[in-house]
């Protein structure tokens, strides 16, 4: 022990008290005492600190007026204190315990530093293991100093955010009305979070459900998960489904997606998504809709060898609207290329499959067939040169079929593929000494990459008129498809191939602190030559190409775009110029045209006002129809560093179900 002081007003040699006075200071061990008055009994080893009192054993600090701190065991009892470790904020009326663990009364959690609008939790009584957890029952949550949301218990890790999910939503839609939404999920042991969401509608009614999510250690990374649902009798216009049919009042959806490591080789991932109706995310949550409009559900375990993955993956169709290719389940061999002697590399894979397809009522017929599959290639890479490499590949492909049902002939069939192929890369590269400070251009390399393949699969179609084409080549735009027999999804529906693939790739670099280089300009260019082709096929495919210009951080240009050259049509057109000054502006023009499908052009901004405010909008035209499909401004506001209010006005139209004025704000956490 060592202690210090300002001046001491005396030591009783027979009692054994001493009182240090003006920054008083006590040392025990890696435990740090200072107050303004600091009394201490040498025989029973306690200390009494009174005004401004300060106790720190590392990173754990606590703030009080009044400590009496038994130096022995280390254990203390306080008035009216402050603690907590970044970012969160602990206050009580009173509390006793060790550094390692405190018990106080009276307490008040909060989300950074007190204030009306931080998440707050109150409590009687709250255990609090400093750095690590807290633990209390029967608490109350709320913003400042109103805590109106009681609990049955509270349990937080303090390397986790606060609240997950945190949000609300409101404004009004012509299709919903005037609406209001909220979601919040709590803690209630460590790493789950468990809550609801609610909404109401004037045009449509009430929508709730339940909602969870959960997280292992390791920041999740061996186990995360999700659930949210909602349900609602629905009074609104709810118009058709995707095939016509009248939605029912009574509609609702769940959604599941969970990822998690067995073992250190072992994964488990599955996705849930069961709709009432087609329409019901895309009428409440577009956001979610849009990107994803057909759900899924499926689950897949991965096993990863030394040289090898073995899976088992079923997919299953809980909706009644959409066709699904049933997968009940697919269990999986892929044994990865390795070298077997003599420069040959061996590739194999092998897979058994039930396979089901019910598309809804009224549409085409049902498919089933049980599938063996297995596919073994030989390669044998040779570089003649070091800018030359030439990988010549012989593969086979063996698919047994029982038990078909929706083909022309019923019962068990196997085909036997064979092919032929390789595939060459030519690289070039020259570098140039070119130096530009104002666009930070610290030299130039060039590489070129010009590549050729070839697969000759003679009999691709044979027996088609046996298979039920369940996995079969879905509409696509124009982009190439995958050469080669084993890296084909679609063995349903495989047709005889005999084309080469001529591609280039380029690539302008220039050095980078940061990353060794980065790419100033990517052109890649490719094309089909067919020597057998389907009907309605040409001798050469569309001409496609990627480019993308980045100079500049504040600059980014890219395009992807197909063409047909014998008659110059243009398939296909998507293109982008960003130009963003750090986090202060960002602009971007963007276009997205597909030959008779569609032709929009976008424009989406956004400035930086200051620390609170954002300014944005988004405008997208059609120009097929001649309109603007969707207008938005909005404001967005940093509300204490804690909120995100976002503020927005929008209309759109040439939609059956979206068209309208809406008017929306949305508050979402930040930073927990």
């Amino acid at each position: 022990m060592d202690y210090s002081a300002d001046s001491a007003s005396g030591f009783d040699f027979g009692t054994g008290i001493g009182i240090l006075k003006g920054h008083a200071r006590l040392q025990n061990g890696p435990a740090l005492l200072t107050a303004d008055e600091i009394t201490y009994n040498q025989k029973t080893g306690v200390a009494v600190a009174i005004g401004q009192v300060t106790l720190t054993r590392g990173p754990v600090r606590i703030l009080t007026d009044k400590l009496t701190y038994d130096l022995a065991p280390g254990t203390f009892a306080t008035g009216a204190l402050r603690t907590g470790r970044y970012p969160f904020y602990i206050s009580g009326s009173s509390a006793t315990g060790n550094l390692k663990e405190l018990s106080l009364q009276n307490a008040v959690v909060s989300y950074h530093e007190p204030g009306p609008w931080q998440p707050t939790v109150y409590t009687n009584t709250i255990s609090y293991a400093p750095g690590q957890n807290i633990h209390a029952t029967a608490p109350r949550l709320g913003l400042g100093g109103a805590q109106t949301l009681p609990l049955p218990k509270f349990q937080q890790n303090l390397n986790e955010p606060l609240a997950s999910y945190l949000t609300f939503n409101g404004g009004f839609r012509k299709s919903l009305g005037a609406f209001g939404e909220m979601g919040l999920r709590i803690p209630v042991k460590d790493g789950v979070k468990v809550g609801g969401d609610i909404g109401f509608y004037t045009a449509r009614g009430l929508m709730a459900g339940p909602s969870a999510s959960y997280s292992g250690p390791n920041d999740g990374e061996d186990l995360r998960g999700f659930f949210r649902s909602g349900f609602i009798h629905d009074h609104g216009e709810k118009l058709t489904d995707v095939l016509s049919r009248p939605i029912s009042s009574n509609r609702g959806y769940v959604e599941w997606q969970h990822a998690q490591r067995l073992t250190e080789n072992l994964t488990l991932a599955a996705t849930v998504n069961w709709w009432k109706d087609s329409e019901i995310v895309r009428d409440f949550y577009p956001k979610y809709f849009f990107p994803v409009q057909e759900p899924d559900s499926f689950v897949e375990s991965v096993y990863t060898g030394h040289n090898y993955l073995v899976s088992a993956f079923a997919r299953v169709q809980p909706n009644a609207f959409n066709p699904v290719q049933e997968r009940l389940p697919e269990v999986r061999f892929d044994l990865l290329p390795f070298a077997v002697g003599q420069g040959f590399y061996q590739r194999f894979n092998a897979s058994a499959v039930v396979l089901r397809e019910r598309p809804p009522a009224g549409l085409s017929p049902r498919l089933e067939s049980d599938r063996l599959d297995a596919y073994y290639a030989l390669t044998r890479p040779f570089t003649p040169r070091e800018w030359l490499s030439i990988t010549p590949l012989a593969g086979g492909r063996v698919t047994h079929y029982s038990g078909t049902v929706g083909a022309r002939q019923a019962g068990a069939y196997t085909r036997v593929l064979g092919e032929l192929g390789f595939d060459a890369d030519l690289r070039a590269s020259a570098t140039y000494d070119y130096k530009n400070p104002q666009w930070k251009i610290d030299g130039l390399r060039h590489l070129l990459t010009p590549k050729l393949s070839y697969r000759y699969i003679p009999q691709g179609d044979l027996g088609r008129r046996y298979i039920p084409a369940i996995d079969r080549r879905e509409p696509l735009t124009s982009y190439l498809r995958p050469l080669g027999l084993g890296d084909q999804r679609s063995i349903d529906d495989l047709h005889a191939t005999n084309t080469v693939r001529l591609g280039v790739d380029n690539a302008v670099q220039t050095r980078d602190p940061a990353y060794g280089s980065r790419d100033l300009l990517v052109l890649n260019v490719a094309a089909d030559f067919r020597f057998h082709r389907e009907p309605g096929d040409r001798d050469l495919s569309e001409i496609h190409s990627e480019f993308a210009f980045m100079p500049a951080p504040w600059l980014q240009v890219d395009s992807y775009h197909s063409f047909t050259p014998q008659t110059g049509t243009l398939q296909e057109f998507n293109s982008g110029v960003t130009i963003r000054d750090g986090s202060a502006w960002s602009v971007r023009f963007s276009n997205n045209f597909l030959r008779r499908e569609s032709e929009e052009y976008r424009i989406e901004g956004r400035i930086h006002v200051n620390e609170s405010y954002d300014v944005l909008a988004r405008l997208a035209y059609d120009a097929r129809a001649r309109r603007l499909n969707e207008q938005a401004y909005g404001i967005v506001q940093n509300l204490e560093n804690t909120w995100l209010i976002e503020y927005v006005v929008s209309v759109r139209s040439g939609s059956r179900r979206e068209n309208g004025f809406g008017f929306n704000i949305q508050i979402e956490t930040r930073n927990f």
